[in-house]
């Protein structure tokens, strides 16, 4: 079984800065794509940030410029550095991690979510 764990949320100001991290763990053989999602209140959830195996990452317009996600592949964790967060950057950050779990010959492949922590950005 494979658990996700977000960290980091909290309550910061206009123009402050937040780091995420999301643990992966238990029964691991790999772990491909890597994202973070956010969602506000009263809005669907949306992409923020993938990242791949190799590192190569993407991010929504909404926060190009200002935040920034990498991975440590040896300790299964994503990050997401938040710099200049807005009030609209206020939502339940969820990590999303593409797994295959399992020993061999018995392997699975599934998507996981993790719990979320929620970022709010206010004075």
């Amino acid at each position: 079984q494979v658990q996700l764990v977000e960290s980091g949320g909290g309550l910061v100001r206009p123009g402050g800065s937040l780091t995420l991290s999301c643990a992966a763990s238990g029964s691991i053989f790999s772990i491909y794509a890597m994202g973070w999602y956010r969602q506000a209140p009263g809005k669907q959830r949306e992409l923020v940030a993938t990242i791949a195996s190799g590192g190569s990452a993407n991010y929504a317009d909404s926060v190009k410029g200002r935040f920034t996600v990498s991975r440590d592949n040896a300790k299964n964790t994503m990050y997401l550095q938040m710099n200049s967060l807005k009030p609209e950057d206020t939502a339940v950050y969820y990590c999303n991690a593409e797994v295959l779990s399992g020993t061999a010959p018995n392997y699975t492949y599934l998507e996981h979510w993790g719990q979320g922590t929620l970022v709010t950005v206010s004075s």
